[in-house]
C-alpha cells in the first residue's frame, strides 16, 4: 500500500507552507539564524517530509505514525510563530494567515490519518 505523495493535498499545502515560513523568516533577526528561524524552517520541512516518508511504508499504521509525527511538527510551528510573534519579529496578520494554513493541514492530517484507520480494519 504505497501513497503518491505528490498527489496528496496535505503534501502540496505542506510544502506551500514550507514555503511561505521561509519567506516570514526571511527579515527575522540575524541573531535568530540558529534560533527561532532555523527552528520554524525545520519544523515546516519536517511536515512535508513526514508526509513523503510515511507514504513509501507498506501499511496504514506505519504511514499513521508519520502523518502523527508530522502533526506534532505542526504544533512546534505554531508553538514558534506565537514566539516570534511574542518577540515583534512576526506581525499579527502574517501570524494570522500562516496559523489558518497550519490549523486546515492539521485537519487534513488527522482525517486522513482516519480514513487510513479506516481502511486498515476494513481489510
Amino acid at each position: 500500500m504505497h501513497h503518491r505523495f505528490k498527489e496528496l493535498e496535505i503534501w502540496k499545502r505542506s510544502r506551500q507552507l514550507c514555503t511561505e515560513i521561509y519567506s516570514a523568516t526571511e527579515n527575522f533577526p540575524e541573531n535568530e539564524k540558529f534560533g527561532l528561524t532555523n527552528q520554524l524552517r525545520r519544523a515546516a520541512v519536517s511536515v512535508a517530509s513526514n508526509i513523503a516518508e510515511g507514504s513509501s511504508r507498506n501499511s496504514s499504521k506505519d504511514f499513521s505514525r508519520f502523518l502523527e509525527i508530522a502533526t506534532g511538527s505542526a504544533f512546534e510551528i505554531e508553538t514558534q510563530l506565537l514566539i516570534s510573534y511574542d518577540l515583534k519579529f512576526l506581525p499579527e496578520t502574517k501570524l494570522t494567515e500562516l496559523n489558518l494554513k497550519l490549523d486546515e493541514i492539521v485537519k487534513m492530517i488527522s482525517r486522513f490519518r482516519l480514513s487510513l484507520t479506516k481502511n486498515q480494519s476494513i481489510q
